[in-house]
């Protein structure tokens, strides 16, 4: 069974910058289409960011573009995003997920479209 474990959340003020991690076990990182997704209280989870299998292919939510940036080290099996400029409504528990892809340049957005998740991390953003 994979396993996610996120970490890098935390009470932040309006401008700041966070990186969230999340380190996968097994062997098969490459292999995995990966996100980020987080869920506000009294909303739906909803689309952050993501990076295909290969890494060549990203996409963002327009909420969080060009503040947020995801990135994958398959050495590590690991993989990040790194948030700046934060601002209050980025208030919200942050979810990593994995999916097993054998499409190198697919980006999954659609949180049923992944395997594996993370349990999550809280960020809050004060103003």
């Amino acid at each position: 069974q994979v396993q996610l474990v996120e970490s890098g959340g935390g009470l932040v003020q309006a401008g700041d910058s966070l990186r969230l991690s999340c380190a996968t076990s097994g062997r098969s990182f490459s292999t995995y289409g990966v996100g980020w997704f987080r869920q506000a209280p009294g909303k739906e989870r909803e689309f952050v960011a993501g990076a295909s299998r290969s890494a060549f292919s990203t996409n963002y939510a327009d909420s969080v573009k060009g503040r947020f940036t995801i990135s994958r080290d398959n050495a590590k099996n690991t993989f990040y995003l790194q948030m700046s400029s934060l601002k209050p409504e980025d208030t919200a528990v942050y979810y990593c997920a994995a999916k097993t892809s054998t499409l190198p340049y697919t980006v999954y957005s659609l949180p049923r479209a992944y395997d594996y998740w993370g349990q999550g991390t809280q960020v809050a953003v004060s103003s």
